[in-house]
């Protein structure tokens, strides 16, 4: 038995490597990262025939300079490459909603991406009427803290033009310029 473990060690160091390697798929924090590779180097160690001393010096020397000087490295790439989104709740601060009751500092109902929420303003003492658009300004607990959306500037209608008789009445024809 003692046979079979001696020879058998580095599949023992190869096993470990794939429960850490499955712990890092579900943290994606690059700390089981470098243990796969101390298990890895270890297992290494194993084969070629050093000592389980020296095995477990092999896996905590390259699991320390991995978490040390790689995983660093690893970690400013992963952010770059993913900036933060925001998610669930803090996805929701900024987002249009509408008005379905009365809402003032104590209460109130908007309709927020399709769900209904309790909402409050975010100004004491204001109140907005019911089917006007709002913003959420933030999100308490189960409560949209909201404030009217301000209206956009629209352009200036163009006045109305005269109509004259006779002269490009068919619909989407325009009247031919006047010669003087």
């Amino acid at each position: 038995m003692q046979e079979f473990l001696r020879e058998s060690q580095w599949l023992l160091w190869v096993a470990g490597a794939l429960v850490l390697g499955l712990l890092e798929l579900t943290a994606l924090d690059f700390v089981f990262s470098m243990l796969v590779a101390g298990a890895l180097a270890a297992a290494l160690a194993a084969g070629l025939g050093f000592s389980f001393t020296v095995q477990a010096f092999v896996f905590t020397g390259v699991s320390l300079l991995g978490l040390l000087l790689v995983r660093p490295y690893l970690k400013r790439w992963a952010m770059r490459s993913n900036p933060d989104q925001p998610t669930n709740v803090d996805a929701l601060t900024g987002r249009p909603a509408l008005t379905l009751s009365v809402v003032d500092d104590r209460g109130g109902q908007v309709k927020l991406s399709g769900e209904t929420w309790t909402a409050r303003t975010a100004d004491r003492g204001s109140r907005i009427d019911a089917d006007v658009d709002v913003v959420v300004v933030r999100i308490e607990g189960a409560t949209a803290l909201v404030r009217a959306e301000q209206p956009a500037e629209r352009p200036a209608e163009p006045h109305p033009q005269q109509h004259d008789p006779g002269a490009g009445d068919e619909p989407g024809r325009t009247p031919p310029p006047m010669e003087q």
